[in-house]
């Protein structure tokens, strides 16, 4: 604790001297920024621990790709909150509902610089809705689903939901 308090001291005094042994170019403006670094409040759609796996899945689900914050971000900070909690592994997927052509329901990671982080996307659109027909919680995102015929689709979900007791 003690050093850290000393080089707290250093770099918060000398820091152009910590930035210019440390960044590989020239450098004589920096802008000192706060280090208190904001935690907001954040609620993860669904987390669910599979022990068997040694796992957490992490589901985010969208209607659209419009966010405030890129998406790619928002999953890079969920994973490390999630990570700090439970300390395994994370299997992460954003599920979007509605169809669309914009390019960010293909975007399935962050790179910055050293930092890289991925994800599975799934557009429900372009899933199988047969696999969707087998689980009473799933029909919803079956009418989502690709299907060639609609309205036989919307049949078939009828149907199931009548056998729903």
């Amino acid at each position: 604790m003690a050093y850290d308090n000393i080089c707290r001291y250093l770099t918060d005094t000398y820091p152009l001297s910590f930035v210019q042994w440390l960044i590989a170019e020239d450098i004589n403006e920096i802008e000192v920024l706060p280090t208190e670094l904001p935690i907001n409040p954040i609620r993860a759609d669904a987390l669910f621990r599979l022990p068997k796996l040694n796992r957490i899945l992490h589901l985010e689900i969208q209607t659209t790709p419009k966010s405030d914050t890129p998406m790619p971000v928002r999953m890079l900070d969920y994973w490390l909150r999630i990570y700090r909690k439970y300390l395994c592994p994370i299997q992460q997927v954003v599920i979007f509902l509605k169809e669309t052509n914009s390019p960010d329901v293909f975007v399935d990671r962050l790179i910055v610089g050293n930092t890289r982080h991925q994800y599975q996307v799934i557009r429900v659109w372009e899933e199988d809705s047969e696999t969707l027909l087998k689980s009473p919680a799933l029909l919803p995102l079956a009418v989502l689903a690709k299907t060639d015929e609609p309205n036989k689709l919307l049949q078939q979900v009828a149907l199931e939901i009548d056998k729903i007791e």
